[in-house]
């Protein structure tokens, strides 16, 4: 077969976990499918980055910006041209005029519930958005998903057809795992000014991740709790998003909230491996990547007690309400209280991560273009 697949966001540092996706689905896809060939539709600098690992593996330079007009009207026959037997598209924007067989993966619905503010201002992307959602669940040969979580959301909102549906779990970087080194942690600690023990969180800086929340939870833990930490909060700062910065100049420990902006894959588990706590604090979330790499890391991840996370993490975290900031304070000093259950927490993390893996995902997904 000719196969597509849709890599605008591949390795993406705005797009942090679809760029983890799409790069992680076709490492593992590469080296376990020899027989098909597969053509990569990227944009800059994913396109310079990526080398082909074989014949069978073709990269096409598009630069089409994703959620765009362009994407709708001329990405459709850059694929036409290349003849395809099918197309991935491994985000919910299929383009409307594309006719041929495909399928897509939809990690979560979360623009439906925060849409963000050039959504929010403008009633055509709203319809924009619906129209191109539910044309792609309505055309799509198959639907992947990353969670139950998801798979419900889309049958009760967009009543998808869940015959069509298949759930594919994420993995996760093998590759990570705790750093050691104490010499190497000194020194990385020393670089990002960081003094105390830290919580951390990495992630895109968006609504509804709620970093206001975790931010006044922090708070809370320095001034109720009397806890000399800091906080760390990695990712590329987002300007559409004032209230996150808004709400760190506003905190009385502001000097302890650690800003290093985007982290590279290589600097990940040192970050992971130095904290004290992992948290993912979010109102949505599809899978929860970056919870099991903290884990690999021998780090317990704490999380929303909302949306895909308990599904995904189980018994391995301990949960919170996200929209109240005292539960929050009151589960990490759960954790950074009782050393038992701190230390079960990494024991219970280590075997969680065990369930997931991209060569799993890898397999599973090669089987949905061979049933397609």
């Amino acid at each position: 077969m000719k196969i597509g697949i849709d890599a605008r966001m591949y390795g993406s540092e705005s797009t942090t976990g679809l760029g983890v996706y799409v790069k992680s689905l076709t490492d593992k896809l590469f080296s376990i499918d020899q027989k098909n060939k597969y053509f990569l539709f990227m944009n800059e600098p994913g396109f310079s980055k990526f080398q082909p690992p074989s014949q069978n593996v073709k990269k096409i330079k598009v630069d089409i910006p994703w959620y765009s007009y362009t994407e709708q009207l001329k990405f459709p026959k850059i694929l036409l041209s290349q003849k395809l037997d099918l197309v991935h598209f491994p985000h919910f924007n299929v383009p409307i005029l594309y006719p041929k067989k495909f399928i897509t993966t939809i990690h979560d619905i979360t623009p439906k519930f925060f849409p963000g503010p050039k959504v929010k201002k403008s009633l055509t992307r709203k319809i924009a958005y619906q129209t191109v959602f539910r044309n792609g669940l309505a055309r799509a040969k198959k639907i992947i998903t990353i969670s139950e979580y998801t798979t419900k959301n889309l049958v009760n909102f967009f009543n998808a057809d869940k015959s069509k549906i298949v759930i594919i779990y994420n993995g996760f970087n093998e590759k990570i795992s705790e750093v050691k080194d104490e010499e190497l942690i000194k020194n990385f600690k020393a670089k990002n000014n960081i003094t105390k023990p830290f919580i951390f969180y990495v992630g895109v800086w968006r609504d509804h991740k709620n970093l206001p929340g975790l931010i006044k939870a922090f708070n809370i833990l320095r001034q109720d709790f009397k806890q000399d930490y800091q906080l760390v909060l990695a990712g590329k700062q987002d300007g559409r998003y004032p209230e996150i910065l808004a709400t760190i100049n506003n905190s009385p420990f502001k000097s302890d909230i650690i800003l290093p902006g985007y982290v590279a894959d290589e600097d990940l588990p040192l970050f992971y491996s130095a904290a004290e706590l992992f948290v993912l604090p979010s109102f949505a979330e599809g899978f929860g990547l970056v919870s099991l790499e903290s884990m690999a890391c021998n780090t317990p991840a704490i999380s929303s007690k909302t949306t895909s996370l308990p599904e995904i993490l189980e018994d391995a975290s301990l949960y919170f309400d996200p929209y109240d900031p005292h539960d929050m304070a009151k589960v990490f000093m759960s954790v950074i209280g009782d050393r038992e259950k701190y230390k079960s927490l990494q024991s219970l993390g280590l075997d969680q991560i065990k369930k997931y893996s991209w060569d799993k995902c890898a397999q599973q997904t090669l089987a949905i273009y061979q049933s397609v």
